[in-house]
């Protein structure tokens, strides 16, 4: 676990009840209600994702301080292209400003940074940003911090699907495809699948995130809008998440 940074700050009483024990080594985060955060302020949309940010930091430091090996946020889905071209360019430029503001951090921290996604997609600027992240993280050995962008869980596996073709045409695959076949082939393959799958704002939906990794994932919906989540709403999935039973399609003992 993590050691709490400020001075003459003290533990949550929820991150005590943690057994350690059982941590999940990946939690995915759909972060959902930056809009209707904004809306209940009056507040235009934009504002909404600028207060999301400090969610990001909440849940970076919560799995830090669980003990959490990788974090998953899905940031940027392929179906928010069809937003207003402004709220396009905000959220990156919202995201620029994260990555220079806490690169340092980033690196201090021993976080490794990744990503998943049709990154090709992104603004020439932001891609720039986020490969020099990565680059400078690469070996790093703490959280591994990742951010879908341009992601689609269909859209993934499509592309799997393409690369396993391609190199049937090319005559260098001639193997039966299994499941091991097409996990070669996703964004991330060394990524384990997510244990647990937390969303926010209290919709039950998947919303096109890790289709083929979360087949035997917990999932808990939490109420709370993603601008207002802070590290307690994580100790609590993890609580619930402990209470579970995971049995992979198999039965009780």
């Amino acid at each position: 676990m993590k050691k709490l940074k400020q001075e003459g700050k003290t533990e949550h009483p929820l991150l005590k009840l943690i057994d350690q024990k059982k941590i999940p080594a990946h939690v995915a985060i759909i972060m959902d209600g930056n809009g209707r955060w904004a809306k209940s302020r009056g507040l235009e949309r934009i504002e909404g994702h600028r207060a999301g940010i400090e969610g990001v930091k909440a849940a970076v430091e919560a799995a830090q301080e669980t003990g959490v090996r990788y974090l998953t946020l899905y940031a940027f889905s392929v179906e928010n292209w069809k937003r207003p071209e402004s709220e396009v360019k905000e959220l990156f430029n919202l995201l620029d400003h994260y990555l220079e503001k806490e690169k340092n951090r980033i690196e201090e921290e021993q976080i490794r940074f990744r990503t998943i996604g049709r990154l090709t997609d992104l603004p020439q600027k932001t891609r720039k940003n986020l490969e020099e992240v990565q680059e400078r993280t690469i070996n790093h050995k703490g959280l591994t911090l990742t951010f879908a962008l341009s992601y689609g869980g269909r859209a993934e596996i499509c592309d799997a699907i393409s690369k396993i073709v391609d190199k049937a045409k090319m005559g260098e695959f001639n193997s039966e495809v299994t499941e091991k076949t097409v996990q070669k082939y996703l964004y991330a393959p060394d990524l384990p699948d997510p244990d647990l799958l937390i969303r926010t704002s209290g919709e039950y939906r998947i919303s096109n995130f890790l289709l083929w990794q979360i087949a035997y994932t917990e999932i808990i919906i939490l109420d709370v809008l993603w601008p207002d989540f802070r590290q307690e709403h994580f100790y609590e999935a993890l609580l619930d998440y402990q209470r579970r039973e995971r049995r992979y399609g198999g039965v009780s003992e």
